[in-house]
């Protein structure tokens, strides 16, 4: 059967697929990803001038204090850019806006995302002492953890990985019809590269793989949800900006100079409701 919706935790176990579960996947992974080490806990670089990184997540959270707390202990390190607070994790960045969320990941477009661990036993462990309170997937090494403000992480395992923690994937959910548009949208848009068929289909940038799942039941747009948008890192946004202007893209907000003039973003929403920003230059330089 396939599954048509991840509104609760045992329904997502077939992400497992992405990483462990289907040889093709990985392979094609491999050719995107670059390795993150521990002591640099950078952005993967994108694979050509015009190739997009996965960026960073922008919560929207009550407690500031509190989640900067909760994201240490999950494993990230505060720093700065500039005037920008961010939580550094291998391959994205956290960054909270103070608010009241109109609702969870779940019912919203981007269900939920995760990160892949070495030793998912080991890690849950640590989370469970310092107060991270964590629930069993489907399968035995598979996880959730679910923030004070609603926002769902997925955590799989992945022995072969060579860092204990890194980011690994976002999932969407759209209309079983909308799930072949949207692959080809972000392969067009974004540059990921569609991967080989498996429980999903999916699509890889540097980072991250975008993983296209269905839902029966209509989702939310993110802006205003607990995860408010997702964001993409790119080599020069006024290069990408003239590309996807060219190619139809309508912007919410236009290129500008952010961050004390460190930065570059600008905004736009997915035709289903997913807001992103594009940032040139999210990471502490």
């Amino acid at each position: 059967m396939r599954q048509t919706n991840c509104g609760s935790a045992p329904l997502c176990g077939a992400d497992r697929s992405l990483v462990a579960g289907n040889a093709s996947l990985v392979a094609v992974a491999a050719l995107f990803l670059t390795a993150i080490t521990p002591a640099v806990a950078q952005l993967a670089p994108p694979t050509s001038n015009r190739g997009v990184s996965m960026g960073h997540l922008h919560i929207r959270v009550k407690d500031p204090a509190a989640q900067k707390q909760f994201w240490t202990n999950f494993g990230g390190k505060p720093v700065k850019n500039g005037n920008l607070e961010l939580i550094e994790l291998p391959g994205v960045y956290i960054q909270f806006r103070q608010g009241d969320a109109t609702g969870g990941t779940v019912g919203s477009v981007v269900n939920h995302v995760g990160f892949s661990v070495q030793d998912s036993a080991a890690m849950v462990a640590k989370w469970n002492a310092a107060g991270i309170q964590t629930e069993k997937g489907n399968g035995a090494t598979q996880y959730y953890i679910t923030t004070a403000d609603g926002l769902r992480i997925e955590i799989l395992e992945d022995k072969a990985q060579a860092i204990p923690l890194k980011f690994q994937h976002v999932h969407f959910n759209v209309p079983p019809d909308a799930v072949a548009e949207m692959q080809a949208w972000y392969a067009r848009v974004f540059d990921a590269v569609p991967a080989p068929p498996g429980r999903f289909k999916a699509g890889v940038v540097a980072g991250a793989s975008l993983t296209y799942g269905e839902s029966k039941e209509k989702q939310e747009t993110t802006k205003g949800r607990a995860l408010d948008h997702i964001g993409f890192d790119v080599p020069s946004l006024d290069f990408t900006f003239t590309k996807l202007q060219a190619q139809g893209i309508k912007f919410d907000a236009e290129p500008k100079v952010v961050n004390d003039g460190r930065t570059k973003n600008a905004f736009l929403t997915d035709p289903w409701g997913t807001y992103i920003e594009i940032t040139e230059g999210i990471a502490p330089h």
